[in-house]
């Protein structure tokens, strides 16, 4: 479900605060913020070191990213073969994770190793997870979901960074809102598609970032901000070891969830007829009795045999089909 494509920040936009600036206000935060925002998204000039921060993440998880985008439930989310329950499961396992981690921001806001990358705004989930549960689940989506028992450990552990080792908070908010803001998009459409949902955006307002119009350039301020944080090798490391241990717990609710898949029976798409329970006991509509009372010249049946199937998506595609063979047999009978 991951997808960080972690682009490079414009040197030429770079106003991120160091740690001895740290007193940054948010009028000038915003001032920052709008300086790289007015750049677009083309990244052929920017330029990276390897001891930036955030290259240093990138190369140090690259073996836990790729575990986790290829389990077997990542494949088969971007393959649209998502199923509601587990959807439902996995959004409320997010809600959890997000409410534990932006817990920890609000506590952790004004921390040194911190503050350059408080965003509030721009990259709170919380709010809009609640919306989708609400959604998903109705008005009562509070008192149906749980903390699942791979989702528990996770947010135990953003808690005890944020308590007692927050300068490490860096790496889960890296790991989570990078990822989310780099295949968002993507994993939204699937969603839309396969569950069917509203595109008005009910059910995924979770990949919505409504206050970032542009996000490679947002993640060009994030990465300048951190890479800006006066960071020893040390400090590098066990942020690096933070990182992976959180693609590790994302990868643990996955297998999670694709454990309790199997016990899922899969949904039917509706592409075929409709069933007879489906009639409101009214046999007319069945297109198999219409077509069996057409057979024997009832031409009111004939009618609705012919409703019946132009009403389905597969039956539009069939009779399409051949009247294309028909022309073409025509077209090459008068050549």
């Amino acid at each position: 479900m991951f997808s960080l494509q972690l682009l490079t920040e414009d040197p030429q936009a770079r106003t991120a605060p160091n740690r001895q600036q740290n007193k940054t206000t948010s009028s000038d935060d915003n001032m920052a913020a709008d300086e790289i925002l007015k750049h677009d998204d083309d990244d052929d000039n920017e330029i990276l070191r390897p001891d930036d921060l955030s290259e240093y993440l990138t190369e140090g998880t690259k073996e836990a990213h790729d575990r986790a985008e290829n389990s077997p439930f990542a494949k088969d989310f971007l393959r649209g073969r998502i199923k509601r329950e587990l959807f439902k499961l996995g959004t409320a396992a997010l809600y959890h994770v997000y409410s534990a981690l932006e817990e920890e921001i609000e506590r952790n806001k004004d921390h040194p190793m911190f503050a350059p990358m408080y965003f509030p705004s721009e990259l709170h989930r919380q709010e809009a997870l609640a919306k989708d549960l609400e959604y998903l689940y109705g008005s009562d989506w509070k008192n149906q979901i749980s903390c699942s028992a791979a989702t528990r450990p996770y947010v135990e552990r953003i808690h005890h960074v944020g308590q007692h080792e927050p300068d490490l908070l860096v790496a889960h908010s890296w790991t989570r809102y990078m990822g989310d803001l780099s295949g968002g998009q993507i994993l939204k459409k699937v969603a839309q598609r396969a569950l069917k949902l509203p595109p008005t955006g009910e059910g995924v307002h979770f990949y919505h970032f409504e206050a970032i119009h542009k996000p490679a350039a947002f993640k060009r301020l994030y990465r300048s901000r951190m890479n800006e944080l006066e960071v020893d090798t040390e400090t590098k490391e066990r942020l690096v070891a933070e990182a992976n241990l959180a693609f590790k717990f994302n990868l643990e609710v996955f297998e999670e969830l694709q454990e309790i898949g199997k016990g899922i029976k899969e949904e039917v798409q509706d592409v075929g007829f409709p069933a007879h329970g489906d009639m409101g006991g009214d046999i007319s509509k069945c297109p198999y009795y219409a077509a069996k009372m057409a057979v024997s010249g009832n031409t009111m049946y004939v009618r609705q045999l012919a409703k019946t199937l132009l009403s389905h998506t597969t039956a539009q595609v069939l009779l399409a089909t051949w009247i294309a063979a028909l022309t073409g047999l025509a077209a090459w009978y008068l050549m």
